[in-house]
């Protein structure tokens, strides 16, 4: 399945893809889509409704962030070998981790917002995680029953932010619209193998990063496993798995985003994004529960 949400930022709607690319509505069945729809029992419910009997939603309709009511998002950094040679540092011996706000969620085609004294706005294509049950010390062999789904991820970074204001990345990746997810939740049962996925982004129509998610240096299983050890995982839990190479910050010179500039990215079966980069011209409004 392909679940999404649509409508204004704040008032998302829960909707289904159907065979011919059209939304249809859940809200008579679910009332979003989120931890609470994300159970296997619910999951399969939706598994079993007619989808051709739901209301066609407007085409022209906004696509918001694929998962509301997000409690955690986590990235994975340098796990791409090239991608950590490009940026100048060492291959992890264990997944690098840090936290994006959950306040920079944002829908897949919706402006990112170049914030005050940024200098060195920076793109990533990822493959993103969605937690489907509550996961604790979970094995790697157990840890695939613990994803709902999988969606793409731009994990948008400002690199003076991140590399220049001490040790914390966390300063250059949680700005708000730097976490722009969706347009679906891929539901597992569609992904055969997480770990053998194309990527890709252009900006301004120029291809900066093609790869494939088989370069991982650790894999989707490993990486819900290893985080259990540390926190528990809820459903709706965001994981971001890191970038292959071709970023902003790679470039010789580095080359970094400007507003005017368009960013296209896409995972093969996950669907694509487009974002404009655009001038920080006042605060955006989030509403807390939804984003």
């Amino acid at each position: 399945m392909k679940l999404l949400r649509y409508g204004p930022l704040g008032r998302e709607k829960p909707g289904i893809m159907d065979v011919d690319g059209n939304i249809r509505s859940l809200s008579e069945i679910v009332s979003d889509i989120d931890g609470t729809t994300l159970s296997e029992e619910t999951l399969q419910r939706l598994q079993a409704v007619d989808v051709s009997s739901l209301l066609i939603v407007d085409s022209d309709v906004r696509i918001g962030a694929c998962v509301g009511n997000v409690g955690k998002f986590i990235c994975i950094g340098l796990n791409y070998a090239d991608h950590a040679a490009e940026s100048g540092m060492p291959i992890p011996s264990e997944p690098e981790v840090f936290t994006k706000a959950t306040s920079a969620i944002s829908g897949p085609n919706d402006d990112i917002i170049k914030p005050r004294n940024s200098n060195k706005l920076d793109w990533e294509v990822e493959l993103a995680i969605i937690i489907g049950k509550h996961t604790s010390y979970v094995s790697e062999e157990d840890a695939l029953q613990h994803i709902a789904g999988y969606c793409v991820c731009n994990d948008v970074s400002e690199r003076s932010f991140q590399l220049e204001k001490g040790s914390q990345w966390d300063k250059g990746k949680g700005c708000d619209t730097f976490g722009p997810i969706g347009p679906w939740l891929v539901t597992k049962d569609e992904i055969e193998d997480p770990s053998n996925l194309s990527m890709w982004l252009e900006v301004n129509g120029k291809t900066f990063q093609n790869g494939n998610t088989k370069t991982m240096i650790f894999k989707p299983a490993y990486i819900v496993s290893y985080l259990s050890q540390f926190m528990s995982l809820q459903p709706g839990d965001i994981i971001s798995t890191g970038t292959p190479p071709g970023v902003g910050l790679g470039q010789k010179p580095p080359l970094y985003l400007e507003p005017g500039d368009t960013i296209s990215l896409g995972i093969e079966k996950l669907g694509t994004q487009e974002q404009k980069v655009i001038p920080h011209v006042h605060d955006r409004i989030v509403v807390p529960q939804n984003y």
